[in-house]
């Protein structure tokens, strides 16, 4: 009897322990993981969220980059990390949900060994054409493809990116099997496309609006529910027939698992907040980023998203049979 008095009294003592430092957080510096490296689209997004939600919090976070593996090394940093609320993550569709499919070993399971807190945006894909491809619009360019599928490219930003994904979703739901030439980074898949080398790039809207209102391509779809403010001219892949291809990137945080939920909803809370604020918005979406309404910012819809993505992206994965060691 005595010794279950005592044990009772650890575990109390160690519950309030945990609350304490629940509500004492944050006390010293955050660090958020960027899984990428930094001047890109989602670094950019990260920076902007880590300034406000240190704002909010009242203490700096600092961006730290970890490039790798599609994202994977930067997150399974965040999975690894000690679960008290000083390391948290930006995830990615990539990162939390295509390569849990795409690489034979994943280095985590996405679904279960993160705290998710909150999803803050999607950022659509759009379909661009070389300008000189004999299509002006997503009908004429699925019967041209199905008829010229042996002998046309397309590009992206290497095996794996959401670029390869997006492009992998659109041949397996219009049924086609055109060759794949990845390359080093978007910046030069887009140079040969605006030369003419490849036929076409399934790219996010960040980086395909200013060659598309530049005419240097040619804008064919948008691959999500609605419009674009960003580009509201676009007609969606939707809007021309085809109802089921969505594509998009997207951006989450997260903590690692076994954060005291006291400090996940106050993360929480302050990255709702920062969502709200007017100049976060501005500039997010400035960069083609859909922020999303609060009902689905809640932990529990990131961590019922996540698994739901992690389905969707698998069945195109492996029809296409593409895979990474």
């Amino acid at each position: 009897m005595k010794r279950l008095t005592i044990l009772a009294a650890l575990a109390a003592a160690l519950t309030f322990s945990g609350s304490a430092g629940a509500q004492d957080w944050p006390s010293r510096t955050l660090t958020m993981v960027v899984p990428f490296a930094a001047g890109g689209p989602t670094d950019v997004l990260g920076r902007v969220m880590a300034q406000r939600i240190g704002e909010i919090l009242g203490q700096q976070v600092i961006v730290e980059n970890v490039g790798g593996a599609g994202g994977m090394t930067g997150s399974a940093r965040v999975a690894q990390s000690t679960p008290d609320g000083y390391t948290f993550g930006l995830g990615t569709v990539g990162t939390h949900a295509q390569g849990q499919t795409l690489y034979k070993k994943p280095l985590y399971n996405a679904a279960t060994d993160f705290a998710p807190v909150a999803l803050i945006a999607r950022v659509p894909i759009v379909l661009i054409t070389r300008k000189d491809l004999p299509v002006t619009d997503f009908k004429e360019f699925v019967t041209y493809a199905k008829a010229n599928q042996s002998s046309m490219q397309y590009g992206s930003a290497g095996a794996g990116s959401a670029t390869h994904l997006g492009c992998v979703l659109l041949n397996y739901v219009i049924g086609v099997n055109i060759t794949h030439v990845p390359y080093r980074g978007t910046g030069p898949a887009m140079q040969d496309l605006q030369g003419g080398r490849i036929d076409y790039l399934c790219e996010i809207i960040t980086t395909a609006k200013p060659q598309i209102d530049g005419g240097s391509v040619k804008g064919i779809a948008i691959f999500d529910k609605q419009r674009s403010p960003a580009l509201p001219n676009l007609p969606t892949a939707a809007e021309q027939g085809t109802q089921n291809l969505l594509a998009y990137t997207w951006n989450a945080i997260f903590l690692p698992k076994g954060t005291p939920e006291a400090i996940v909803k106050k993360l929480n809370g302050a990255t709702i907040e920062a969502m709200k604020t007017p100049w976060v918005r501005e500039r997010l979406e400035g960069l083609g980023a859909q922020i999303v309404a609060e009902d689905e910012a809640t932990p529990q819809f990131l961590g019922d998203y996540v698994k739901s993505e992690i389905e969707k992206w698998a069945v195109p994965i492996k029809a296409s049979g593409v895979s990474v060691d």
